[in-house]
């Protein structure tokens, strides 16, 4: 018998990160003492003022009711302004703002809104697990242009130039970038402007949900360029900033003629974002920034120590990643090498290897673009990092 499911859902990856952890709680259920290092997500509490201005909100009771499809104005003339200052996108008003159920909503909505069957979308890679998923959902097609570890994993403006076709429809990036915590810097980043204007009609998607956490200084938001505010779909929101993952707001700042279709799109789909989700995100971007900056001052800590832990492993290749909270080694120095009945030819492998003999959770690279890297997230205690990469150190140290 045919399945009834449809080929949409039958074609799509599992998202390999949620998929990693979904194996380690199984494993935790069971009394293994599991160290998750798979999810990006903040072992941070959200700060205790934007919890209490939940609380706030639901004692006046007055965030009951389906909220503004786009999201309450409030909140988005507070992230306008917060772009117009801090991100010196100069255009920025609360019509080019929607509010979304956290940004791979964000992103979601918008490859529905501009794609067309067959559109291809350049990614910059390494890249995060659902682009390619979601455009091809969208009908389009990923083109992947390719960083480097000597490089620091950065595809650069040239290699974009060489990947766009009649067929271009987008661009997309992170940075800070996941998985390899890389950032672009300002003469890159308009390299890539002066290359996509030379394009009509090309859409650059720009993922800066890690800005809050970057080790260089500025984050340069491509948006500010002369000529690209017109051409350039902001992507942020509260996730990781303000370790917000579990309230799920994300957000685009997009010119007007996508905000309005992202809206129209969202208003099929999910309606307006909780309203208390809401409140608590006004808090988050308009209230006390101390709790962000001292988060990211403890990521810099986490850094330095992971960094000097993993140059201690033989075999491991590394980076030094500047913002988010991932390291991406290269793992190649292990690959057909054995131990405790386990042959390890691929990043998978070695996920699998390390989560069974180390009790240690990481993410194959391959799920990123990269498939002779892995991805270590550094979201975790002090204690955790230390005792993940003493395990780690020994089971990669007893391959042969």
């Amino acid at each position: 018998m045919n399945s009834i499911l449809s080929d949409r859902i039958l074609n799509m990856e599992e998202s390999a990160t949620l998929a990693m952890a979904k194996k380690a709680r199984e494993l935790k259920s069971q009394g293994i003492d599991i160290i998750g290092l798979s999810l990006g997500e903040p072992d941070f509490k959200t700060p205790k003022h934007i919890q209490e201005a939940a609380k706030a909100a639901i004692d006046e009771g007055k965030y009951f009711a389906y909220p503004p499809v786009a999201g309450y104005q409030d909140l988005r003339e507070a992230i306008a302004k917060k772009l117009r200052e801090e991100n010196s996108i100069e255009q920025a008003k609360a019509e080019n703002i929607v509010v979304s159920v956290g940004a791979k909503h964000s992103i979601a909505n918008t490859f529905m809104c501009i794609l067309n069957e067959g559109d291809e979308v350049v990614i910059f890679s390494p890249y995060w697990v659902s682009y390619a998923e979601i455009i091809k959902l969208c009908g389009g097609v990923p083109v992947l242009i390719e960083g480097t570890l000597e490089n620091n994993f950065k595809a650069t403006a040239a290699q974009l130039e060489a990947a766009i076709t009649p067929k271009t429809k987008a661009v997309i990036y992170s940075s800070p970038c996941n998985p390899t915590g890389s950032v672009f810097s300002k003469e890159e980043l308009e390299a890539i402007a002066d290359v996509v204007k030379q394009h009509e009609n090309i859409i650059v998607v720009a993922d800066e949900i890690y800005e809050l956490i970057n080790f260089e200084g500025k984050n340069y938001s491509i948006s500010s360029f002369p000529d690209m505010f017109e051409r350039t779909v902001t992507v942020n929101g509260f996730s990781k900033g303000y370790a917000m993952t579990g309230w799920r707001v994300g957000y685009i700042c997009a010119p007007l003629e996508i905000s309005k279709a992202v809206e129209k799109m969202q208003g099929q789909f999910t309606s307006g974002n909780t309203g208390i989700a809401q409140r608590a995100a006004l808090a988050g971007i308009s209230g006390d920034q101390a709790p962000s900056h001292e988060m990211t001052k403890a990521y810099f800590k986490r850094r330095a120590l992971v960094l000097d832990l993993l140059r201690d492993i033989p075999g491991i290749k590394t980076h030094v990643p500047q913002g988010a909270f991932y390291f991406f080694p290269d793992v190649t120095a292990f690959f057909g090498k054995s131990a405790h009945g386990q042959t390890v030819n691929t990043a998978d492998d070695l996920c699998l290897y390390l989560l069974s003999v180390a009790n240690v959770s990481l993410v194959t690279g391959g799920a990123f673009g990269a498939p002779n890297c892995v991805r270590l997230s550094y979201a975790a205690s002090e204690e955790d990092l230390v005792e993940a990469l003493k395990r780690i150190k020994k089971a990669l140290g007893e391959l042969a």
